[in-house]
């Protein structure tokens, strides 16, 4: 009697297990589309010619898919975005534009809102982070680059 109710519970736990990483392993969204890898390296220097102070950003409309955002968060850290929102990135209205509060980034075609810190969505049906280049910053110059 007790093995019986032992290899009921195994089986219902077996089961549960596969339909777990079943659902996991399907996605069901097909409005995400991926952002092109272009290749992207170019320098600043964001205490001269380039200048940047410290919580600020810059835009180069001419770097990356559709343009790069650097944002200056302290003296040595920088964050370099991809202005392509990932919600729709086929979309051509598709790109985040900074708000007057200067903390959110807004893709006003899905109303996707992102955290300038950190790049991670902050509102609308997003739920990837934009995506992020590489960046080295030796004192002088900063290196904003990907891994094509």
């Amino acid at each position: 009697m007790y093995t019986q109710k032992y290899k009921i519970a195994y089986l219902v736990f077996i089961a549960l297990i596969f339909l777990a990483v079943w659902s996991c392993s399907k996605d069901e969204n097909n409005n995400y589309v991926d952002i092109p890898n272009v290749y992207v390296n170019f320098y600043l220097q964001p205490d001269g010619i380039d200048f940047l102070p410290p919580n600020s950003w810059k835009i180069y409309e001419y770097e990356g898919y559709r343009g790069v955002l650097i944002y200056r968060i302290d003296q040595f850290t920088f964050n370099a975005y991809e202005m392509t929102c990932p919600y729709d990135a086929a979309k051509e209205c598709a790109r985040v534009q900074v708000d007057a509060s200067g903390i959110l980034l807004i893709d006003s075609c899905c109303m996707s809102t992102y955290n300038i810190l950190d790049g991670m969505p902050a509102g609308g049906p997003s739920t990837l982070a934009l995506k992020q280049y590489l960046t080295e910053y030796n004192g002088i110059q900063l290196h904003v680059f990907n891994n094509p």
